[in-house]
């Protein structure tokens, strides 16, 4: 399968971050992969879904019932069509989410949805005393058992004004992760 061929679901969260997430789109359109992008309703209020439609040149899923054509909920079509799930940036809320199960957004119901096997990548951003949290670190481990790749968090200058782990990994660090599980 070609490049051109692999498509990466981007899932963007409720963070500061979700503003970098745009470059990640961009980078991995430039590899020549396909991208479809979910926005979690929180992920909106930080970034408009406008510039990842562009980039991706796709419809991007902001909403459980968002049916841009065709008949199959556009949940399970993107976890169908899915060779990766990005979940960049990823917040501790969305951790806890993935790790329990809970399907109440698009994104909850295309994690649920993928098909085991296929690799799960996490990019997680957040304020680094809820990152270091024993109920954090405990969904982590949990996600981990469960095959899901963690990229980072990194240390540095966090947007609430603390220094530490919490900070997103660079996105070209991120998609050249990404470039790497899909070969």
């Amino acid at each position: 399968m070609t490049m051109s061929e692999k498509c990466v679901v981007q899932a963007v969260t409720g963070s500061i971050a979700a503003c970098k997430a745009v470059e990640i789109t961009s980078l991995l359109r430039q590899q020549g992969l396909k991208v479809r992008v979910v926005m979690t309703r929180d992920a909106q209020r930080f970034v408009t879904p406008l510039p990842f439609k562009t980039l991706s040149r796709n419809p991007v899923i902001t909403d459980l019932y968002d049916e841009e054509e065709g008949w199959c909920p556009s949940h399970v079509r993107a976890a169908d069509e899915a060779s990766l799930l990005l979940i960049a940036p990823a917040t501790a809320q969305t951790l806890a989410k993935l790790a329990h199960g809970l399907a109440d957004d698009a994104l909850g119901c295309v994690a649920l949805a993928m098909e085991p096997g296929k690799p799960v990548l996490v990019a997680p951003a957040m304020n680094g005393k809820m990152w270091a949290h024993p109920a954090t670190q405990s969904n982590v481990a949990l996600l981990r058992s469960r095959g899901v790749e963690f990229i980072g968090p990194d240390e540095g200058m966090l947007s609430c004004g603390y220094e530490g782990a919490g900070r997103l990994t660079e996105p070209a660090v991120i998609v050249r992760r990404v470039m790497e599980r899909l070969g």
